[in-house]
């Protein structure tokens, strides 16, 4: 059963997996983004465990800084980033639960928050269509992002 939790440090060395090269180019490690709130130090973005059964599985971070505002116009929304699962637990749809499980979590925690937003890199097919199959949806709207073009979608709560 796939669960998610907030990252406590004990989860760690179950989250520091290495991803292959071309997964490496879409997404941080959960070390990367860990740095990356740290050096913030705003209180805005929350590191989450996916766990299977009882072993971390993979991670990602709810962020409600104002990076998400490149994205959406909407202040109430989060910006979901640094999705990844371990590949060791890749293809078991450990993504997609995670995925499904997500709306309630942000109800359950952050009741303000009434839509989810994310990027994802045009040339990354399996993440666009796992947001897809999980119920986001893309209107068209595109940025430039660190390694191309990015389509912006959305999920409303």
């Amino acid at each position: 059963m796939i669960s998610l939790q907030f990252f406590k440090r004990e989860d760690f060395s179950g989250v520091s997996y290495t991803l292959d090269e071309n997964q490496a180019q879409y997404t941080s490690t959960a070390e990367q983004a860990l740095q990356r709130i740290r050096d913030r130090s705003d209180g805005k973005a929350f590191p989450l465990t996916i766990f299977d059964e009882e072993k971390p599985a993979g991670f990602f971070v709810l962020d409600f800084g104002d990076d998400k505002l490149d994205l959406t116009d909407n202040g109430n929304s989060v910006l979901l980033r640094s999705l990844s699962v371990n590949p060791r637990f890749q293809g078991k749809g450990i993504g997609k639960a995670a995925m499904l499980k997500i709306d309630d979590f942000i109800r359950e925690h952050f009741k303000n928050c009434d839509e989810i937003v994310l990027a994802v890199n045009q040339n990354n097919s399996s993440a666009y269509h796992l947001y897809i199959k999980t119920g986001y949806q893309c209107d068209g709207k595109t940025r430039m992002g660190r390694n191309g073009p990015q389509y912006l979608m959305y999920k409303k709560l």
